[in-house]
């Protein structure tokens, strides 16, 4: 039997709110926005949700938002797309562009100069997937809101 009143939501508080943020970025002077609007919303989700957001977490944001930017105007014509989004303890950072190709991940290589972003996106984030999508591609990774003092400094367990 259901003793749910009528209209009542059967959603737990956590499910209730979405907290996420979208923008678009067309040109290559739109990367320091997208930091910009990195550190503004975590800095929401900190003082209006009550989530713990270290200075660490914030820097690494703000360096992978600004490595995935910096790769769609580089490699894709047209704008691309910057969401954020608190899942399950961690900021999701997904950046959508036109190009279907997936990024060259290069093996590391301490004497290449340049071409480091994807290295540094993929050793700080606790995920990393590339999705093809209809027009373009998406690519997201996580990183752990909380510091873990017994982890490494993506927070995975050492």
């Amino acid at each position: 039997m259901d003793e749910t009143a009528e209209g009542e939501d059967r959603q737990s508080p956590l499910m209730e709110d979405d907290i996420s943020v979208t923008e678009a970025f067309e040109g290559s002077e739109d990367i320091a926005a997208a930091r910009d609007l990195a550190r503004s919303f975590l800095t929401d989700v900190q003082a209006v949700h009550g989530l713990p957001v270290s200075g660490r977490v914030m820097g690494m944001v703000e360096l992978v938002v600004s490595e995935l930017v910096t790769n769609a105007r580089k490699y894709a014509p047209g704008p691309c797309l910057l969401t954020l989004s608190i899942s399950g303890g961690a900021v999701e950072v997904t950046v959508w562009d036109s190009n279907p190709t997936p990024p060259a991940v290069l093996a590391p290589d301490p004497t290449r100069i340049g071409q480091h972003g994807l290295e540094i996106v993929m050793a700080v984030g606790q995920s990393f997937a590339v999705h093809r999508e209809p027009v373009g591609k998406r690519i997201t990774t996580a990183i752990t809101l909380v510091d873990d003092p017994g982890g490494d400094i993506t927070g995975r367990q050492l």
